[in-house]
C-alpha cells in the first residue's frame, strides 16, 4: 500500500506543524518508510521534525542550469547525485527540501530532469507527506501528479478562509488528481462563527476537524523545540490533530 499526503495553507496557519504531526502519526501506526518533502520556499519542516539539512533540490537545479559545457558528468547524473545528497535520513522517515523557486532565465530542461529523478526517488517511499506553500509552485512544476489526501489548513478568520478557498480551487486548476480533499481549521479560539459556517456550507467544503489554539505549541515554537514530538496528553492541539489523522489517514 502507499499514500501521498499534501498540506497547504497561507503562512501562519500552522500547516507545517500539522505536516510534522501527520508524519509522526504515520510512523506511530507503522506506515513507514516515509519521505517528508518540504516544498515550501520558506522551509521550516526540518525544524518541526528536529532535523537539519545542508542541501536542497533547487541547488541541484541551479548547478545543472549553470553547468553548460561541462562534459565531465552528464546533467542527469549530476541531478541524481545532488538529489541523493539532499535527502536527510532519519529512523522512520527521510527529509528532502525543495528550496527556493526559480530565478531568472529558462529552467525547462533542469525542471524536466529534476522531475524525472524526483519521481524515481519518490517511488522508493510508500508514504509521502508534502508540505506545500500557498501557491504550490513546486507541486505545479515538479510533482504535479496524484495525491491520496490533501489538507487545506486555515485559521478561523474570514481572510484566512478566503485564502484557503483559493488553494482549494487552485489544485483543480493545476489538474492535480486528488482522491480526498479536506479543510482543517487550526488555531481556533471559541466556536466557529455562523458566517464562516455559511461559507463552508456554500462552497461544499469538507471540514474534517477543528484544532484549538494551544499555548503548548506556541511555547515550543518560541523555544525552538520540534513540535512534532509534543505529547498529546499535554497538548489539546496535538490530540485534535491525531483524531483527524485517525479518521483520514487510512487506506481506502
Amino acid at each position: 500500500m502507499s499514500m501521498i499526503i499534501g498540506m497547504a495553507g497561507k503562512g501562519g496557519t500552522g500547516k507545517t506543524t500539522l505536516a510534522g504531526l501527520a508524519i509522526r502519526y504515520l510512523a506511530k501506526v507503522g506506515k513507514v518508510p516515509i519521505l517528508a518533502v518540504d516544498a515550501d520556499s520558506n522551509a521550516n519542516l526540518a525544524d518541526v521534525l528536529g532535523m537539519t539539512y545542508e542541501h536542497t533540490l533547487s541547488e541541484a537545479r541551479e548547478e545543472m542550469k549553470s553547468s553548460v559545457g561541462n562534459v565531465s558528468i552528464t546533467k542527469d547524473t549530476l541531478i541524481e547525485l545532488r538529489t541523493q545528497e539532499a535527502i536527510v535520513e532519519g529512523d522512520d522517515f527521510d527529509l528532502v527540501v525543495m528550496g527556493q523557486p526559480e530565478g531568472s532565465g529558462c529552467y525547462c530542461a533542469a525542471n524536466s530532469i529534476l522531475a524525472a529523478v524526483l519521481e524515481r526517488t519518490l517511488n522508493n517511499y510508500p508514504y509521502q507527506v508534502i508540505d506545500n506553500e500557498a501557491g504550490m509552485e513546486h507541486i505545479s512544476r515538479l510533482t504535479a501528479r496524484y495525491m491520496d489526501i490533501f489538507f487545506v489548513v486555515s485559521d478561523a478568520s474570514r481572510r484566512g478562509l478566503t485564502a484557503a478557498l483559493r488553494i482549494w480551487h487552485l489544485v483543480d486548476e493545476l489538474k492535480i488528481r486528488i482522491k480526498h480533499k479536506y479543510l482543517i481549521i487550526n488555531r481556533m479560539r471559541g466556536e466557529l462563527s455562523e458566517e464562516v459556517k455559511g461559507i463552508i456550507d456554500k462552497e461544499g467544503i469538507d471540514l474534517v476537524g477543528v484544532i484549538p489554539d494551544d499555548t503548548v505549541i506556541y511555547n515550543a515554537d518560541q523555544k525552538g523545540e520540534p513540535t512534532s514530538f509534543l505529547d498529546s496528553n499535554s497538548s489539546p492541539a496535538v490530540t485534535a490533530a491525531m483524531e483527524i489523522f485517525e479518521k483520514t489517514l487510512v487506506e481506502s
